[in-house]
């Protein structure tokens, strides 16, 4: 991923040990941050799951989310 402009930020809580074993794998990498390491590892599970990446033009609906039009229980709180 080379395009520098990355508009979205995401923010995710790790454990010390998930932390030391992205620096470790980082760092036999040579990886330049942890965001690169992030970013790799990410574009790797989505790669090997095979998602292709997103082009704008798919909606939820599309990946089975979203069966069809959304409805309201009218509720608004738990119901049960």
């Amino acid at each position: 991923m080379n395009d520098l402009t990355r508009p979205e930020r995401l923010q995710i809580m790790l454990t010390q040990e998930e932390l030391a074993a992205l620096d470790d794998w980082r760092f036999a990498r040579r990886m330049p941050s942890r965001a690169a390491a992030v970013r790799e590892l990410l574009k790797r599970g989505l790669d090997a799951e095979g998602v292709q990446p997103a082009d704008g033009k798919m909606r939820s609906r599309d990946f089975g989310v979203v069966d069809g039009p959304l409805r309201s229980t009218g509720g608004g709180g738990d119901e049960g």
